[in-house]
């Protein structure tokens, strides 16, 4: 990805495992280390570090990275607790670095679509919106792994859900109250493989999220409602990609295309 952005290059990489940087290493023909602060002490070229380690360490790794003055691209979520998501941005905001939380499904076509929408006030009074996640994760995702672990993963709700979360918050605003309900179903885990959400938001909608990784025997769903006065939007798909139902009181020439 980074090879294909004009002006950028890849300067090194780093991981704990030897093998496993030795051979990326290799393939990008670049540098390895096995230290992130050691690789920050000797990359003075440096200008972007992108944080793909386990969840559980994107907030400590953020907050030592911005201290290099460095900007952050942070796999989701960008941390397991608000209180270390709040010392993120804080170190962030103090090192005057850019901070950026991958949210790629924010770029689908049909949720950018769904957004102009919003923004052009074509729904009226929002009403409802609601998100499904209904994937599948055996045992063999979880036997001998940081999946399914307080410290490093969470449950579904952030470690598969958080792109529909934030999804359902870019669309609705900030959130009131919440009531949720969760489980172990299927998952040799510490954490829930299941959970329901009801939430109220401010401007007085209501909102929904159904996540599951226990969904059988494969993927089903990754999707997005939003219901207004004036329309309702349906997006499915496995990630959020597929325009189910564009219907408007108020119609525009564009909206069968």
């Amino acid at each position: 990805a980074i090879s294909r952005i004009k002006g950028a290059n890849l300067v090194s990489v780093c991981d704990i495992n030897e093998e496993k940087a030795r051979k990326y290493a290799g393939k990008c023909k670049v540098p390895y280390y096995l230290d992130y602060r050691k690789m920050m002490e000797k990359e003075s070229s440096i200008d972007v570090v992108n944080i793909l380690t386990e969840s559980g360490n994107h907030a400590k790794m953020a907050i030592d990275l911005a201290r290099s003055q460095k900007h952050l691209v942070v796999e989701k979520p960008m941390a397991l607790t608000l209180e270390d998501a709040d010392s993120v941005i804080e170190a962030c905001d103090s090192n005057n670095c850019r901070l950026f939380v991958v949210k790629q499904n924010r770029y689908n076509i049909p949720v950018m679509k769904l957004r102009e929408a919003l923004d052009e006030g074509r729904f009226g009074k929002l009403i409802l919106g609601g998100v499904r996640v209904r994937w599948c994760r055996r045992a063999e995702y979880y036997k001998n792994s940081w999946h399914g672990t307080w410290d490093m993963s969470g449950g579904v709700l952030t470690d598969q859900a958080s792109h529909h979360i934030d999804l359902l918050m870019w669309m609705l605003g900030d959130v009131e109250s919440v009531f949720a309900k969760s489980l172990t179903a299927l998952a040799d885990t510490e954490t829930e493989d299941t959970g329901v959400v009801i939430l109220k938001f401010i401007n007085g909608a209501l909102g929904t999220i159904e996540a599951t990784t226990a969904a059988r025997p494969t993927d089903t769903e990754g999707s997005i409602s939003i219901i207004g006065e004036k329309g309702i939007v349906e997006i499915g798909g496995f990630a959020a990609n597929k325009m189910q139902l564009w219907q408007f009181e108020n119609k525009l020439k564009e909206d069968e295309e």
